[in-house]
């Protein structure tokens, strides 16, 4: 589908599933080889991820423990500038590499907070891996350690990615559609 309308929004296909998917086997290969010998805790950040963290996680094909948490900064389409943790980690994480698994990185404060917030807890490391990086959208000191792919500062949906809870279902991605 070239269009498709969500709620009171018309978007247009922006990425395909197949270059979403190309991206996510390249960061696997780089996250592969960064974590040999060693035994990271895995953590797919709800909901936005739970696509990418599916096939990231299939490429990888280990016996790496995985696990999820949710927090929530945006109502519609855009950032409340509060932090939300709706569901915490239930893994004790002291003494352990992490990998953060988000869909998307735009203003970074989200994941500067958790990120600082495992520190804190203990973690022995914490790296950030993310499907989509907004770089004209980072607002704070945040570099992720793997991106799949760079894009503008663009609302989209698609890949789990949502407006108000719907389009997250899409394989594709879509941006909002600027009619002229």
């Amino acid at each position: 589908m070239d269009r498709i309308r969500l709620k009171d929004k018309e978007f247009e296909l922006f990425i395909s599933e197949n270059e979403i998917k190309d991206a996510i086997r390249r960061m696997a290969e780089r996250i592969e080889a960064d974590i040999k010998d060693t035994d990271p805790l895995f953590v797919g950040i709800l909901n936005g991820a739970f696509m990418f963290v599916s096939e990231l996680m299939s490429y990888l094909n280990g016996p790496y423990e995985l696990t999820f948490a949710r927090y929530s900064s945006y109502r519609g389409t855009s950032t409340t500038g509060t932090i939300n943790e709706i569901m915490p980690i239930r893994v004790d994480v002291k003494n352990r590499p992490l990998i953060l698994l988000e869909d998307i990185i735009d203003t970074g404060y989200t994941m500067q907070h958790v990120m600082n917030k495992l520190r804190e807890q203990g973690a022995s490391s914490v790296k950030l891996a993310t499907m989509l990086f907004k770089p004209d959208a980072l607002k704070c000191d945040l570099k992720p350690d793997y991106i799949g792919l760079e894009i503008p500062n663009d609302f989209i949906v698609g890949h789990g990615l949502d407006y108000d809870e719907a389009g997250r279902s899409y394989r594709d991605i879509y941006k909002l559609a600027v009619d002229k």
